[in-house]
């Protein structure tokens, strides 16, 4: 039984290391990400993580497992930001507030397909312009969903989170542990 990665996203191959799950092989799927038109976050999110499985080429002895994470402010998606400008204008937007993070995952192994999604509530302190000016400058905010990373150096603007951290990070562990599971993953079979 092959695992096959449909995400390119170092901390997901970390997470899974942390379970003892490593990925036979990496295949980072081309999607289009563009939310449709009046798509709410959560929604969202499933289609992405679902889409990305099933456009990955396997075999019958292959499981491919896929995830997608989203930050929601509202009804409002805040994905990868484009440039520090973008990551700028989310930080603001969030310095202060609660907010949601999204994280969806899908296994597929043949036709079946196995999903799940995980909410957590966060809460971003009130930041200020130095903060947001220094982090911008660590570059930690590329490639992360709502401009920061739980597990960086923007972990010191978040006093609070009701929920799963691993799932802010990129992929709900617990969760991820099930799917497997439930996809026959030889998750918990003691090594001969």
């Amino acid at each position: 039984m092959r695992l096959i990665l449909g995400s390119g996203s170092p901390r997901r191959r970390e997470l899974l290391a942390q379970i003892g799950v490593i990925a036979d092989e990496i295949r980072a799927p081309e999607i289009d990400e563009t939310p449709r038109r009046g798509e709410l976050p959560r929604p969202y999110c499933v289609r992405l993580a679902c889409e990305k499985a099933r456009a990955i080429r396997a075999s019958d002895d292959e499981i491919v497992l896929s995830a997608d994470t989203t930050v929601a402010l509202g009804r409002r998606i805040l994905g990868k930001p484009e440039d520090a400008g973008e990551a700028a204008e989310f930080l603001y937007n969030l310095s202060g507030r609660r907010h949601r993070v999204v994280t969806a995952v899908a296994v597929r192994r043949g036709d079946r397909l196995w999903q799940r999604d995980v909410v957590t509530q966060v809460r971003m302190k009130r930041l200020t312009d130095a903060e947001i000016n220094a982090y911008l400058a660590t570059d930690d905010w590329r490639g992360k969903a709502g401009g920061y990373g739980i597990q960086g150096p923007a972990g010191a603007f978040i006093p609070w989170i009701n929920g799963s951290f691993t799932a802010v990070v990129g992929l709900p562990l617990a969760e991820t542990a099930n799917l497997l599971a439930a996809a026959g993953y030889p998750l918990y079979e003691a090594a001969a």
